[in-house]
């Protein structure tokens, strides 16, 4: 990101995140449909808080817009101060949304107005290219958190009012082999990528195979006749109880109406497409399905191998909404059919690098501190932002998770 880019770039994502809560009235902005799902009121105050607190209130002789904001929208950074309490977020009728736009407008404003100078421009870069790619990721939950939402309204409502694209997997290919040797895990280059992509590191892989395209809803139903859900020799233990204290039956949206099976989605209630891949599993799912199959899960380091070597346009993404540039699900603008879909659980802990340092202060609690008890997941998904999509990028989430577009695919 280029300083003549910065401003664009800026402008660009805060329009963003308004074109895709534009679809939603002030009551579906208010809802928080458990604690893992964020109201999309909050969403929209929280990124801007961000830009707030870590930029202008660093100016001399700037005044917050509201201080209460700061406990009411500082999400985890214990650095800044005390945080309202996450699973309560939907009790906070006040501010309201206009309130939150106005909030938005007047930091958007100060903020464009300094980016006019060049030092400004110039020292502080690299905090609103991280800000902005902040911002992109709460385009995704914006959308994953409203699915959740809409779910739970038993006349199950539409996101957009569009047809649905569900579009096909082609024929699937070779698996992908992995010869046994010592390969680069991690980021390089001048591109933007997260503190937790680095540093680069040499791992040593066993040889091994991935398949060239995800388990698809067909495969997975499959299991589900099998009677995989009320079998505990394929489950881990932990998962084992997730399937018995939740009564999982299925991926999560998934729902038998008149005797069809249907799939909730931000495009409404659907026929389930056998061909498309099957999403919104967790972990516990993902590997009893394959161990189910004969299978498993690969590690990251052989997921982020094989990505690298995957023939382009491999698959295409399960389109559940409106499509737009700006989201990964055109396959045009992904690196690669490995990514862009689903994301995809490996069997990795998520864990730092050898030598990985958080950075120093507020911004350094980014990543680093939730290095414990969570799962990486790999390649991004239909609600990912395009320029998210790169084969070191690495999501988590705790083993139990299912309302993130969560798919898998298997290796051996």
């Amino acid at each position: 990101m280029t300083l003549d880019s910065i401003t664009d770039d800026f402008r660009s994502a805060r329009s963003f995140t308004e074109r895709l809560v534009a679809p939603l009235s002030a009551e579906d902005c208010l809802v928080q449909s458990m604690d893992d799902v964020s109201p999309t009121r909050w969403h929209l105050a929280h990124t801007t808080w961000f830009f707030e607190t870590f930029v202008l209130c660093e100016q001399p002789g700037y005044e917050a817009f509201d201080p209460q904001f700061n406990f009411l929208f500082n999400s985890y950074y214990n650095t800044i101060g005390a945080q309202y309490p996450r699973g309560q977020r939907g009790l906070i009728s006040r501010p309201g949304r206009e309130q939150i736009l106005a909030y938005r407008k007047h930091v958007d404003q100060q903020l464009l107005q300094r980016l006019e100078c060049s030092q400004f421009a110039a020292k502080y870069r690299p905090l609103i290219e991280v800000g902005i790619q902040h911002e992109q990721q709460h385009q995704e939950l914006i959308l994953t958190d409203i699915k959740h939402v809409l779910s739970c309204n038993p006349t199950w409502p539409k996101y957009q009012d569009l047809p649905v694209d569900t579009a096909k997997q082609t024929a699937r290919d070779a698996p992908i082999t992995i010869d046994e040797g010592l390969y680069e895990i991690g980021h390089t280059g001048s591109g933007f990528s997260f503190d937790n992509e680095s540093p680069c590191h040499r791992v040593f892989l066993p040889a091994s195979s991935l398949e060239s395209r995800l388990v698809t809803c067909g495969e997975y139903r499959e299991f589900i006749d099998a009677g995989g859900y009320e079998r505990p020799e394929y489950w881990l233990s932990m998962g084992w109880s997730a399937v018995n204290q939740n009564q999982w039956q299925g991926p999560m949206y998934w729902m038998s109406v008149d005797d069809q099976t249907m799939q909730f989605t931000l495009a409404g209630l659907c026929p389930l497409d056998l061909d498309a891949p099957v999403t919104h599993v967790s972990f516990f799912e993902a590997d009893a399905y394959a161990r189910w199959r004969g299978k498993r899960l690969p590690t990251e380091f052989e997921w982020e191998v094989a990505a690298s070597r995957a023939p382009l346009g491999n698959e295409e993404p399960f389109v559940d909404w409106f499509v737009d540039r700006d989201l990964a699900i055109h396959p045009t603008r992904s690196p690669s059919g490995f990514c862009g879909s689903v994301w995809q659980w490996t069997a990795s802990n998520y864990l730092g690098y050898p030598g990985y340092q958080p950075a120093r202060g507020a911004v350094g609690e980014y990543s680093g501190k939730f290095m414990c008890d969570q799962h990486v997941l790999r390649g991004g998904s239909v609600a990912t932002h395009s320029s998210h999509i790169r084969p070191t990028y690495r999501n988590f989430f705790p083993a139990a998770t299912r309302w993130q577009f969560s798919g898998i695919r298997l290796a051996e």
